[in-house]
């Protein structure tokens, strides 16, 4: 049985995850250098995930702008 259009929620794949696929993983693990072609894919070590904040923008202050 499918969730009615109404109750799904908007944005929900755009979320922060807190478990990578394992082609994330190797993907990260080799900007890092900590892995190369050919090495074995499994038993690999943990890698942090970090997570973006979408925080407000700061306002410009008009006195600074003006001097």
């Amino acid at each position: 049985m499918t969730i009615d259009k109404t109750l799904r929620r908007k944005g929900r794949l755009q979320r922060a995850r807190n478990v990578l696929k394992r082609s994330e993983r190797l993907e990260i693990l080799k900007m890092q250098e900590k892995y190369e072609q050919g090495d074995d894919p499994f038993g690999l070590p943990k890698v942090r995930v970090v997570r973006t904040v979408v925080g407000k923008k700061k306002k410009k202050k008009k006195d600074d702008d003006e001097e």
